[in-house]
């Protein structure tokens, strides 16, 4: 079996995915309270790096994306699959599990 090199510009989403760029956890809380690495929860916005075609709909049309590469997002909290590449963390979820648009 041969061995691959993946980077994020090697990462193409397939049908409705995106892959997203995982914002980093807060490092304290808003009293100031430094928190360990294993309190820290799961961050939920990132930054949208590669998108798919979008979806087929009934008619075998593909149906646009409604985000873009640059968006910041918010997703569900245990939505899709987490891939760490070159030290940076990513999540590669459906754009269903988008919930909104950040600005």
């Amino acid at each position: 079996m041969a061995a691959i090199s993946l980077s994020v510009s090697t990462v193409k989403p397939l049908g409705d995915r995106v892959f997203v760029k995982v914002s980093e956890a807060e490092e304290r809380t808003a009293g100031g309270i430094f928190l360990p690495d294993n309190a820290k929860e799961k961050p939920q916005v990132g930054e949208i790096v590669a998108v798919g075609s979008g979806k087929l709909n009934e008619k075998g049309d593909r149906q646009p994306m409604e985000v873009q590469i640059g968006n910041k997002v918010l997703y569900s909290k245990y939505a899709g699959t987490d891939i760490k590449l070159g030290g940076d963390d990513y999540v590669l979820l459906s754009e269903k599990d988008i919930l909104a648009v950040v600005s």
